[in-house]
């Protein structure tokens, strides 16, 4: 029997869990499983070709968001091609309507809702004598299902109970497969808040995997050398003892290559946790946190269970040592924040400083508590998936796309990490964080600059116009500007506003000539002459002081290159001055 289990992924580099965790746990039936991942970016049509050349006889896709469009397009062509396949599907995007799905797309053999794992196992043992199906078995006998009759009926079994996380096998054993992809890896399944937009809250039976297995898996993705590891644990540190054991297990045995990502609740941090992070290699983990609103009314509504305050202060204490990336999460269009409130929210996450904020929007999923009030809070919200708020009881449509305007200047100048310096001597501009991207994206809207694709020199000189407009003193901020366009890259074609580099030729010969000999700055550079040094950093003279960018040493957490300060009393910097 052929068995073709399919994901569309948002990228290519993400790579999905899920299906490699079906045919890993249905081990039995290996040599009969295949894997067939494509990308939303692919056309549908060559998605359908290739899967007519697997020929499958079951057919298995793994819904989400992001890629249930394709999904229902190709679900409605494959009958036509392969009227034999049996097709099923499976994840969040399906569960909690797939009575509604089958009723709609009469190709479908079934759906399994939940876990999917033993449910898939139980699928193959159901079909694995070919087209003769074992005697005595029925569809009716595997619990976690929907599924169409021979006569056309539909119908459900009683949920699965939930699976021992240990006894899913390790995924990852042909690491050679996921090259250049994001790993993500699972070291607990459940939630235990209830936020109200979330399905994860759903699951309320939390589990951990065995913590013996965790470390041996780690450990192989550390000697693997794998750059990043994504834990898709919805509130990893939930559980202290498991929290602290994993940390500690990565820094005892780091390499100095892997980076691991989890996604926490920071004020369940304790003293212990943030003195364990703090003691950490630079870039070892990120932490990416949701706040999602600081509006108390708004975060009692949505069931959500934090202390500002304590964030707050936890950010600032973890930021402090400079060696753990921060991403910090809102959601605009939650229940009681309308655009002056989450004004306050976005200026109040954005004072913590976090390396990454998100401006997100509310996604309004079936199956969720947020779905159930779409009458009460006044939820109109987009047909197709994502399900993306267009407005509420408290924000307009007019309130979104401002907002929209707003993300996409945040994701450029603040997300992007390439005007750091320019950015925050930018602030004292303003009233707030808030009032300066807005000002911003009211500027790139007057002069026709959304969508358009920019290059990085051409964001530089807009944000130079911008200054001129509203200051009236850009050359106050071309010192700042010139720091955050070198920090980043040599850049050879300098933007027009700047003008030249005040470093002479020889002025650049006479020092790399003297790192040549002395090595005082470059002492990573032994075997490299004067000229292949000069290709390989920049000389610039800012403020009356010569500064030397080092593009081989780069900041863990930043991506900027080394920055020293070259003056009458030498000193290195981390980055930016004053």
């Amino acid at each position: 029997m052929n068995i073709l289990l399919a994901a569309i992924n948002a990228k290519y580099i993400h790579a999905n869990l899920a299906v490699y965790s079906l045919r890993a746990y249905a081990c039995k039936y290996i040599e009969e499983i295949e894997i067939a991942e494509y990308t939303i970016n692919q056309p549908v049509d060559d998605i359908l070709m290739d899967i007519y050349t697997h020929r499958p006889d079951i057919l298995c896709f793994s819904c989400y968001l992001w890629n249930i469009s394709y999904v229902e397009q190709l679900i409605r062509e494959i009958p036509k091609i392969l009227p034999d396949t049996k097709i099923w599907l499976g994840g969040p995007e399906v569960s909690y309507n797939a009575k509604d799905m089958l009723r709609d797309y009469p190709g479908l053999a079934g759906i399994m809702c939940g876990e999917g794992e033993g449910t898939f196992l139980e699928l193959m043992e159901y079909y694995h004598a070919g087209t003769d199906v074992p005697e005595g078995a029925s569809l009716s006998q595997i619990p976690g299902i929907v599924y169409r009759e021979s006569e056309g009926n539909i119908q459900d079994t009683p949920p699965r109970p939930v699976l021992d996380l240990s006894t899913v096998p390790f995924v990852y054993e042909h690491i050679e497969d996921f090259r250049n992809r994001i790993i993500y890896y699972e070291s607990s399944r459940g939630c235990p808040f209830s936020c109200s937009y979330c399905l994860s809250s759903i699951d309320k039976c939390l589990r951990f995997r065995d913590l013996e297995l965790v470390k041996s898996e780690l450990q192989f993705f550390i000697d693997h050398e794998v750059p990043q590891v994504k834990f898709v644990d919805r509130t990893f540190n939930c559980r202290h003892d498991h929290a602290m054991a994993v940390w500690r297990y990565i820094k005892e045995h780091d390499r100095g290559i892997t980076n691991f990502h989890f996604e926490i609740a920071a004020d369940l941090l304790n003293e212990e946790e943030i003195s364990l992070i703090r003691s950490m290699r630079p870039g070892l983990i990120q932490l990416e946190i949701g706040i999602q609103s600081a509006n108390e009314e708004t975060i009692r509504e949505i069931r959500r269970k934090m202390d500002l305050d304590k964030v707050e202060h936890i950010v600032a204490e973890v930021r402090e040592n400079r060696n753990v990336h921060q991403h910090l999460d809102l959601i605009a269009g939650l229940p009681y924040e309308n655009y002056d409130s989450f004004t306050k929210s976005f200026d109040r996450v954005y004072s913590m400083r976090p390396d990454q904020l998100q401006l997100g929007f509310l996604k309004v999923l079936k199956g969720s508590l947020m779905h159930e009030r779409t009458r009460e809070y006044g939820l109109v919200y987009q047909n197709r998936p994502p399900y993306e708020v267009l407005s509420t009881n408290w924000l307009s449509y007019a309130d979104i796309v401002r907002l929209k305007k707003v993300e996409e200047m945040v994701e450029v100048y603040y997300n992007s990490g390439q005007f750091r310096n320019t950015v925050g001597h930018m602030e004292k501009e303003f009233t707030g964080a808030f009032a300066m991207y807005s000002t911003l994206a009211d500027y790139y809207d007057r002069n026709g600059l959304f969508r358009v694709s920019h290059s990085r020199i051409s964001r530089y000189e807009i944000l130079f116009r911008f200054l001129e407009e509203h200051t009236g003193r850009p050359d106050e901020y071309v010192q700042w500007l010139t720091l955050d366009l070198y920090l980043r890259d040599n850049v050879r074609n300098r933007p027009q506003f700047l003008p030249e580099n005040k470093v002479s030729s020889d002025e650049a010969a006479a020092f790399y000539k003297s790192e040549e000999e002395e090595r005082r700055y470059l002492k990573s550079y032994t075997g490299y002459d004067r000229r292949q040094m000069r290709k390989m950093t920049h000389l610039e003279r800012l403020s009356g002081s010569l500064f030397l960018f080092d593009y081989r040493e780069r900041d863990p957490l930043s991506g900027d290159a080394k920055l020293y300060i070259i003056e009458d009393q030498e000193r290195k910097i981390d980055n930016e001055f004053s």
